[in-house]
This record gives C-alpha cells, sequence and structure tokens, in this order.
C-alpha cells in the first residue's frame, strides 16, 4: 500500500490473535463467500477514481493468488456495515484470513506489491 495508505493502516483493526473476539465477516455481511484461504474487501462509493484502480489491484492480486477471493462492497448500499467497521473514506481495503477476520486494513489506493505483503498476514 502506499506510504499514505500504510499511515493510515489502522492497527485496531490490523493484527489480531486468532481468538481475541475480533469481529469476523461472511458471506451474510459481505453480499459474496470468502476466499479459501484469503479475503480481500474493497469498500467503494460511485464516483470514487482510486476505488476504480484499487478494483483493478485487487482483482489482478486475488487472480494470482490461489485461494484469495476479491469482493467489492459499495459503502453506499452497506452503509450500517460501514459504520459497524469504522469506514470513513473510499476506498478501504480489508484482508481477511479465511475465517473471516480483519488482519489488516488501509485506506487509499494500494500498490500490488504492498496488497501480496499484507496478504502474508491472512495466509
Amino acid at each position: 500500500m502506499t506510504d499514505e495508505a500504510r499511515a493510515r493502516t489502522d492497527d485496531g483493526a490490523g493484527q489480531a490473535p486468532a481468538d481475541s473476539g475480533v469481529r469476523r465477516l461472511g458471506a451474510a455481511e459481505l453480499g459474496a463467500g470468502l476466499g479459501e484461504r484469503a479475503t480481500l474487501v474493497q469498500f467503494s462509493s460511485a464516483f470514487c477514481q482510486p476505488c476504480r484502480a484499487t478494483r483493478r489491484t485487487l482483482a489482478e492480486v486475488a487472480e494470482m493468488v490461489d485461494g484469495v477471493a476479491h469482493v467489492e462492497v459499495d459503502a453506499e448500499e452497506r452503509l450500517a456495515l460501514v459504520r459497524e467497521l469504522g469506514i470513513v473514506t473510499t476506498p478501504t481495503v480489508l484482508v481477511l484470513d479465511a475465517v473471516g477476520r480483519v488482519v489488516r486494513r488501509a485506506a487509499g489506493q494500494p500498490r500490488k506489491v504492498d496488497v501480496i505483503a499484507a496478504l502474508g498476514a491472512a495466509v
């Protein structure tokens, strides 16, 4: 992720022990199933230019890494979830492990290399 995105990483939802009680996200909340190994969740809005670039980056990474899914969530349509998770800007990317725990979180347009590195915490 860019330096700016890294600076805005939310450590509170970042690295969490496996049994820490961190909120898990699943198909019901996201509107799509989780990846076998990890899931890249992107919160976007309709007129967000960086969201389009982020969509391409995350889709490319999901295609490159076996067992990783990319799920895009329209922030305006899922306002209750956005509020619950404290999403304040788009794009915001959450990296989920295989059971849906948030292991990384960053706002802003990520670089492909940083997304791949962030997946290391999930797989």
